[in-house]
């Protein structure tokens, strides 16, 4: 039963890792829409006119938890596919895991 528990555990962390990740990438999203940046008054030297064009403009935050929730979709596919086709493998594999050797 304690193995079951702890591949449980492991299931959960993905989904809730996975629900972050997708919160983030949404509000990103919504703030890349809403947010609109008066180019008109940057300044070459300034930091924030800096993080403006090389961070925000870029929509580099937006890609990233993009990225991310990609990857962790995969991730999450991955191991339950392992579980699937190799089910005896993938228990030994969390048993040894799960009691730290």
């Amino acid at each position: 039963m304690s193995r079951i528990t702890d591949v449980v555990q492991k299931i959960n962390i993905l989904i809730v890792n996975q629900s972050v990740v997708d919160f983030c990438s949404s509000f990103f999203a919504i703030l890349t829409i809403v947010v609109e940046v008066d180019l008109t008054r940057m300044s070459p030297g300034g930091a924030w006119d800096q993080f403006v064009c090389r961070i925000w403009l870029t929509l580099l935050p937006l890609w990233t938890f993009l990225h991310m929730s990609t990857y962790g979709i995969i991730l999450t596919a991955l191991e339950r596919c392992a579980a699937v086709i190799y089910p005896i493998w993938y228990k030994v594999i969390v048993k040894i895991q799960s009691s730290g050797v």
